[in-house]
């Protein structure tokens, strides 16, 4: 490595994912996969000094196909479902909050002012963020937060489902499990998920859009 990037033997460094893990002999087989993103930096919480783009790549899930009719059954049922959509997001801050030692802050802000884009439907929380390797996840098509498994790092590990009680912060609001991209793509045409976990320095942003597909 040292003498295909030019680097002095002499110098140290670390080797690490996106998610600031580093890359050892012992997790190297099972960490370094081909298309990963690696970063090169000279202590695992170095500074980066501008913004990195990573690449992601997947198929869609297979409940992409056996639940795509999802919103139009209920839809035809004679429900609204424009709730349903919007309840999938704010319940993404509701279970990203629920372990916050002090206050839970959920915003949900319709912007309309085409001086600043497009109309967008922003749900902005404090909630304890996501990893790189979190924010790739939660770009798998219907790979629900509770049947992720193996190799997928949950944007939610941990998180219990909460005994059913009345409609409230407590509560989850998902009622159909549709699935955070589905509820977008329903709103509008695109999704950007920034996020910044809170144990680390680094801001992860994700964009899904209908245009770039």
């Amino acid at each position: 490595l040292c003498k295909t990037l030019g680097i002095s033997p002499e110098e140290k460094f670390v080797i690490t994912t996106t998610s600031r893990k580093e890359i050892t002999c012992d997790n190297f087989d099972e960490t370094v996969k081909d298309g990963v993103t690696l970063y090169l930096l000279q202590s695992v919480n170095q500074l980066l000094l501008s913004a990195t783009k990573e690449r992601i790549d997947f198929l869609p899930h297979y409940d992409t196909l056996v639940k795509s009719g999802m919103y139009e059954y209920y839809a035809s049922e004679g429900q609204n479902p424009l709730p349903f959509a919007l309840a999938e997001l704010i319940d993404n801050s509701l279970s990203a909050t629920s372990r916050n030692n002090g206050i839970r802050r959920i915003q949900i802000k319709l912007l309309f002012d085409e001086a600043q884009g497009k109309p967008a439907i922003a749900v902005i929380d404090n909630g304890r963020g996501m990893t790189s390797k979190q924010l790739n996840n939660w770009a798998v098509y219907r790979l629900s937060k509770f049947t992720r498994q193996g190799d997928f790092e949950s944007d939610h590990s941990g998180y219990v489902r909460p005994v059913p009680v009345p409609r409230s912060l407590n509560s989850d609001i998902s009622y159909f499990g549709v699935g955070g991209k589905q509820a977008v793509f329903f709103v509008g045409q695109s999704a950007r998920m920034i996020s910044k976990p809170a144990d680390s320095q680094d801001v992860h942003e994700l964009l899904l859009s209908k245009e770039d597909f």
